[in-house]
């Protein structure tokens, strides 16, 4: 077992292990700390715990100190810093009239480097933007093209539920989201209703995923044949979080009757399909 504490260096970022040493900190502290971009001061996201030294990347490097008044002054001058890089970036952009979006700026705390996100469409050759920067703030220059997923994360915002979006809030990484996912969750395949802010699949389709898988297992699916204490028939209708199901009577023009899954039998069950067309033309939803 080792001792850890949990780092993280931005808004829903992800968190890194580091070791205590001889500190007891809490959620929320600010501490200095040696990563592989250099000194960086972050907030402390797992209290001090024991932990089985297999889950951790060892050796773990030991916190440099918690953050003094003085370091914290350093952070907040170095986002002054980081809003007058950000104008004076979009300057140089228009003048050398890049096809690039300027989305964040952010300066290491030791001052060592400055470092530029941007989105395109398009790689982009900003090696004379490099110079032109490095002229200006006589420090290290990164330059660094993101996608939108990582735009919405970093810009934050509130999504169509009314939260703040999960990726700004707790999703530490992003994981792959599939049409697929979206179809077996019953959810309309209309674009504008199963893609978040950024223009792709919402990243709730993928940790809501586990269970949906669970409880189609003993769910009947669309089409299938299933039998009930007084008819046959086929479900044309699922609600997978109830359980309620829509049982059209075999051979008979009347209403579907809303009947609980427990309550009938599968004698075939039916196939979650999706169009190959529609497939094709959804297909850049999934993108990072």
């Amino acid at each position: 077992m080792t001792e850890i504490i949990g780092v993280r260096f931005s808004e829903g970022g992800k968190v890194y292990y580091f070791s205590p040493g001889q500190e007891k900190l809490r959620i929320g502290d600010k501490v200095i700390v040696e990563t592989s971009r250099g000194v960086e001061c972050g907030e402390v996201a797992i209290e001090n715990r024991m932990i089985e030294e297999n889950k951790t990347f060892s050796p773990l490097k030991t916190i440099i100190r918690p953050a003094t008044k003085a370091d914290l002054r350093t952070v907040e001058q170095n986002k002054l810093k980081a809003k007058n890089a950000m104008k004076i970036c979009q300057e140089k952009i228009l003048a050398h009239k890049l096809d690039m979006k300027l989305v964040d700026v952010e300066c290491t705390f030791d001052n060592n480097k400055i470092l530029f996100y941007f989105t395109s469409d398009n790689r982009v050759d900003f090696r004379e933007l490099v110079k032109d920067l490095a002229s200006v703030f006589r420090t290290r220059i990164e330059l660094r093209q993101i996608g939108v997923r990582d735009e919405a994360k970093m810009l934050g915002g509130l999504g169509i539920c009314g939260r703040p979006f999960c990726c700004r809030s707790f999703l530490g990484d992003f994981q792959p989201v599939s049409i697929k996912m979206a179809k077996e969750q019953g959810l309309s395949l209309n674009p504008t209703k199963i893609s978040g802010t950024c223009g792709r699949l919402m990243c709730c389709l993928k940790y809501e995923q586990d269970t949906y898988e669970y409880l189609l297992k003993s769910t009947p699916k669309v089409g299938a044949y299933v039998k009930t204490a007084d008819f046959n028939g086929y479900v044309t209708e699922v609600n997978i979080l109830t359980g309620m199901l829509k049982v059209q009577r075999e051979r008979s023009d009347d209403q579907p009757v809303l009947i609980n899954k427990s309550e009938v039998e599968v004698i075939r069950d039916g196939r979650i399909k999706i169009d190959r067309d529609e497939m094709k033309a959804l297909k850049s939803l999934e993108g990072k």
